[in-house]
């Protein structure tokens, strides 16, 4: 299940919803299948609001209490057919817990970059691939976790860009390429990159850059993320992991879908692009060679 019957509700009704309402429908929002499988109570306390909060909810979407949001999700995923992954949980297998944990994690992670294809998903890289191959110049902004993600960006669009198109890397390495924003206007495109807790520097280059006429392209972990309300198109993705950290793994993998499709829609040869920026850095000397 992409997302639940009434994503597209609660994302209209979200910003006019008291405080402790959008931390439900945000929940609601993130964990579509939570809300099929878990009892109320238990949605609450991951969401972190009482109870009441979450039936407050459903009758602020105009359904008489939780259970028939539930029942509405229940069918929703029993129709897509999803299941859960394979391993459940951590050190169920027999013999070394290790090799548990490793299953677990690799599972999970082919997961959720697995549902970057499916349908809906599928659909928002494909119109943010239409902004990038019209844009005239590039900038990619990360701060802390989301800095090499949007660093591979501008490493693997430089190979696309050819004549006066620029790819610029925006970030919190002493402030690199907010220079280059100043003179960004309507033709250029800024894709941002943000998961929660999300980074004030991030937020605030990007409402800045909107400002200029700038369109940005948001990779983001919610459809109500700060990104999400600023940017044109949004391309939502998990950070969620089963260790002690948040993953970054589906956001790469949303940098390199985009890009494909991106090349795609440029109609560039990006394979002979590739080959001769290899070439250069070859002649170069960049790359190392066994001794003779």
């Amino acid at each position: 299940m992409e997302q639940g019957p009434l994503a597209e509700l609660l994302v209209e009704r979200f910003e006019n919803m008291p405080p402790q309402l959008r931390v439900a429908a945000r929940f609601v929002l993130d964990h579509p299948k939570d809300v099929a499988l878990m009892s109320m109570r238990e949605q609450a306390h991951q969401a972190g609001v009482s109870h009441s909060t979450m039936m407050r909810l459903a009758r602020w979407l105009g359904l008489e209490g939780y259970e028939d949001m539930r029942s509405l999700y229940a069918r929703a995923l029993r129709e897509t057919g999803a299941g859960e992954p394979a391993r459940q949980g951590m050190g169920q297998d027999d013999g070394d817990p290790g090799y548990s944990i490793a299953g677990v994690v690799a599972d999970t992670l082919a997961a959720q970059i697995s549902s970057l294809g499916e349908y809906g998903n599928a659909a928002q890289f494909v119109a943010a691939a239409e902004l990038l191959a019209r844009s005239r110049n590039l900038f990619g902004l990360g701060s802390r976790s989301g800095y090499p993600v949007a660093n591979h960006f501008v490493h693997i669009m430089s190979l696309l860009a050819g004549g006066d198109r620029k790819v610029t890397l925006v970030g919190e390495m002493g402030g690199h390429g907010l220079d280059a924003l100043q003179a960004a206007g309507r033709d250029d495109i800024l894709l941002a990159v943000g998961m929660s807790p999300y980074e004030r520097t991030t937020i605030d280059v990007a409402r800045q850059s909107a400002r200029q006429g700038v369109g940005v392209v948001a990779i983001t972990d919610s459809s109500v993320s700060p990104l999400a309300r600023i940017a044109r198109e949004t391309i939502v993705v998990t950070s969620n992991s089963q260790s002690f950290f948040r993953s970054m793994a589906p956001a790469f993998a949303a940098v390199e879908i985009l890009a494909a499709l991106t090349a795609v829609q440029s109609e560039v040869n990006a394979a002979e692009r590739v080959k001769r920026s290899e070439e250069q850095l070859a002649a170069f000397g960049i790359y190392w060679k066994p001794p003779r």
